[in-house]
């Protein structure tokens, strides 16, 4: 994104993103649940969160629906907000990564390009992209928030998976198939994964 503020500087902080994960006891990276509305992603993130808390690992989650109450409120759901949405996000994700937490955001985050910019933001051990799959139409039958019934009504516009499209990942370091899997089944493998590739000890 174009740079429009001028006369700006750097300012190198006292304390690095190491002497904060030292302090912490762990590494910071960023899980990013992927998938389409109604797949899980927000429950298999926060239940993620509790386990990691529990085991003394310092995280938070952003979620798509919180988020848009404050930080993202002046953003609808357009394309352009859309990836304004997912840009801003990374960022944020940036700092809670250099502040030596672990970060969990779950968004729909429907195209390829704008998780692939959030990816860049970070180092190579630092973003664990999780596609959280399930069906549409199991996503439908779902549907917590009546928000498929509105779309298919056409109340609700630019609905992914209706008239909006979700470029499904295609080479996510997780695949959490929830329409298979039991929210504690799908927490046990992303925790597995996490020690076995030593994000978390």
């Amino acid at each position: 994104m174009l740079q429009k503020s001028s006369n700006i500087v750097w300012h190198e902080q006292s304390l690095t993103k190491e002497l904060r994960r030292k302090q912490n006891g762990h590494n910071s990276f960023v899980l990013w649940f992927t998938g389409l509305s109604g797949s899980g992603k927000s429950t298999v993130a926060n239940a993620v969160a509790k386990r990691l808390f529990d085991e003394g690992i310092k995280n938070y989650v952003l979620d798509g629906d919180n988020v848009r109450h404050g930080l993202n409120k002046d953003l609808g759901f357009s394309e352009e907000d859309r990836k304004e949405n997912i840009r801003r996000i990374g960022e944020v994700s940036k700092l809670f990564v250099d502040g030596g937490q672990v970060v969990l955001t779950a968004f729909i985050s429907p195209f390829a390009a704008d998780r692939e910019l959030v990816r860049s933001l970070l180092e190579d051990d630092e973003f664990v992209e999780v596609y959280i799959k399930c069906p549409i139409e199991e996503c439908e039958k779902r549907d917590p928030k009546g928000l498929y019934v509105k779309a298919r009504q056409g109340i609700i516009r630019d609905f992914t998976g209706i008239d909006s499209p979700y470029e499904e990942p295609v080479n996510p370091e997780l695949t959490i198939e929830t329409n298979a899997y039991s929210i504690e089944d799908s927490v046990e493998k992303i925790i597995e994964y996490l020690k076995k590739r030593n994000f978390i000890s």
